[in-house]
């Protein structure tokens, strides 16, 4: 791991898997938006943070992920950081039953087990209306994009840089992507078109580059996510269910299921995209012999 530095007090943590940016108060203290993963990468942030005298004073989280909030309870425990989320996301970290919610396939125990560290404390709850936060005194722009997750935020420091979590993905990424996650991909789509309004002076983007501009790379993801749904659409042959599709996709697109959590995870990630293909009147559902199937439409070709 190493630290690189962005712009003016806002640098980035290297961790090898992702780039987790923070903003530079002063000698000693930091403010991280996002905290990584807990499993193999805290030993190395906190090892990074503390070969480098700094403190923790606050986390602002894009979004809920545990590959985004994985260390908050550790850190806040730690330092006594202050966490500043978006009020959803906030709540869905609030409680293992809340977790649940959100794991809707995995039991409660699974959820305690695997995700446990999710929970924690939020301090601040950023509501859908605001464009700014105040974190230890300093401003930070906040830019909405849901979809990745549903109330995903992108973060502007104030030396200009736009911290995009995972509002987009970089081209290394797509080219090793089987099949990119987005909660609800309509809107991740349009949080995506957004972002040809956003100018800074640099782009940071999780997974996993640095930018002077992302108008390419927006082009580029919007055509990789629809590319994608694309490829499901065509699995689709005769009316098949959700499992029969998902079955399908695994094999054609060549993904590798090891164990029920990551089974549980691409079964997730699929739908959203079985779900984007119904909303743009690609296939519809109907019931068939107790099942309910998917069949593609007069007009699928031209939904997206």
């Amino acid at each position: 791991m190493e630290i690189l530095k962005i712009k003016g007090n806002t640098f980035c943590i290297d961790t090898g898997m992702t780039y987790i940016p923070f903003y530079k108060i002063n000698d000693e203290e930091i403010i991280m938006l996002d905290s990584g993963w807990a499993r193999g990468e805290r030993e190395g942030i906190v090892s990074l943070l503390e070969g480098s005298n700094f403190r923790v004073a606050a986390i602002i989280n894009s979004h809920c992920h545990i590959d985004h909030v994985g260390n908050n309870a550790f850190l806040k425990s730690k330092y006594n950081s202050i966490i500043a989320m978006p009020a959803y996301e906030a709540y869905v970290c609030s409680s293992a039953v809340n977790l649940k919610v959100y794991f809707n396939s995995q039991t409660l125990t699974e959820v305690e087990q695997q995700n446990g560290h999710m929970v924690f404390e939020t301090d601040i709850k950023i509501t859908e209306e605001q464009s700014k936060i105040f974190v230890c005194d300093i401003k930070f722009k906040v830019v909405h994009t849901p979809g990745h997750s549903p109330a995903h935020i992108c973060i502007i420091t104030p030396d200009d840089v736009a911290y995009m979590g995972d509002s987009l993905i970089s081209h290394d990424v797509m080219n090793g992507a089987k099949l990119p996650y987005a909660y609800i991909l309509r809107e991740d789509l349009k949080s995506k078109e957004k972002l040809f309004g956003l100018s800074c002076s640099k782009y940071v983007v999780a997974h996993k580059g640095i930018y002077d501009d992302i108008t390419k790379l927006t082009y580029d993801n919007i055509a990789f996510y629809k590319q994608r749904a694309q490829m499901v659409y065509d699995i689709i042959e005769d009316a098949m269910t959700t499992e029969e599709m998902f079955r399908e996709a695994i094999k054609s697109f060549g993904i590798r299921v090891t164990n029920r959590p990551r089974f549980l995870v691409l079964e997730r990630m699929f739908r959203s995209y079985l779900e984007y293909l119904h909303e743009a009147g690609m296939v519809k559902s109907i019931l068939d012999d107790g099942f309910i199937k998917y069949i593609k439409t007069e007009n699928g070709g031209t939904g997206m």
